[in-house]
């Protein structure tokens, strides 16, 4: 589904100055994957995502996705790419404070040839289990009911790829296994899904590890066994939260 082949990626600086972020990256992602990338902060990991994703362009190399040439597109062309192929999901959710759960969740098909949006948008959100919180706004919900909301308006336009960027750094414990386990069960449905993480703990839920360091890909490993989030909840109490500076 994804091929990425040479790809580099620099930032210039001024002064002449310029921050190589990405380093001849080969990468091929199948469909059906659930793969983590993973890397500390600076590692280039964002950078990478926001490429395979189309959100930004490569300096160099050549990206293909589901066997299209993608990395010469403008913007205009990489918009609807995105928009037909590709949901999203942020860590600070990126939900517009004023709508509600529905309201949100319609925005990706708002441009679209569907015909019934709010049908397709209260289904998604069922589907994460916001069946009776449609009509609250983001202030009114919780961290990861916010992120429910996300990852519902990622998925109304039926992607066939998800990008997740550390999908939980902004909640408790709890939180983030619910979301992983959200994760998990779309891979099953036949999502691809691409997580990025700088933590082991969370890159363990995925079926292949992908580890960067510099801009460059140090390590890519199958996940033999992944360890399941829904189990996982079990041992988890309610009231604990993560620390987040581990």
């Amino acid at each position: 589904m994804v091929q990425a082949k040479g790809i580099t990626k620099t930032y210039n600086k001024g002064s002449g100055a310029s921050v190589q972020a990405l380093r001849e990256v080969n990468l091929e992602i199948q469909q059906g994957e659930f793969v983590a990338i993973m890397g500390a902060s600076g590692s280039g990991k964002s950078t990478l995502m926001n490429i395979l994703g189309c959100l930004d362009k490569p300096s160099g190399g050549q990206l293909l996705l589901d066997g299209q040439e993608v990395s010469q597109m403008d913007d205009q062309a990489l918009a609807k790419v995105r928009n037909q192929k590709i949901g999203f999901v942020f860590q600070s959710f990126n939900l517009m404070p004023r709508a509600n759960a529905l309201e949100n969740v319609e925005l990706p098909l708002i441009y679209s040839d569907k015909a019934d949006i709010t049908r397709l948008s209260r289904e998604a959100l069922e589907s994460v289990g916001l069946k009776d919180r449609i009509h609250h706004n983001p202030g009114e919900l919780s961290g990861g009911q916010q992120q429910r909301v996300a990852i519902a308006r990622a998925i109304v336009n039926q992607p066939e790829i998800i990008f997740a960027d550390e999908p939980t750094g902004n909640l408790d414990t709890r939180s983030s296994y619910e979301i992983i386990a959200l994760f998990q069960q779309l891979n099953q449905q036949g999502k691809t899904v691409v997580l990025v993480t700088h933590e082991p703990d969370i890159a363990e839920y995925a079926k292949r590890i992908i580890k960067i360091t510099d801009g460059s890909i140090v390590s890519d490993q199958a996940n033999a066994s992944p360890k399941d989030a829904a189990l996982a909840l079990d041992q988890i109490p309610k009231q604990e939260v993560r620390n987040e500076n581990k």
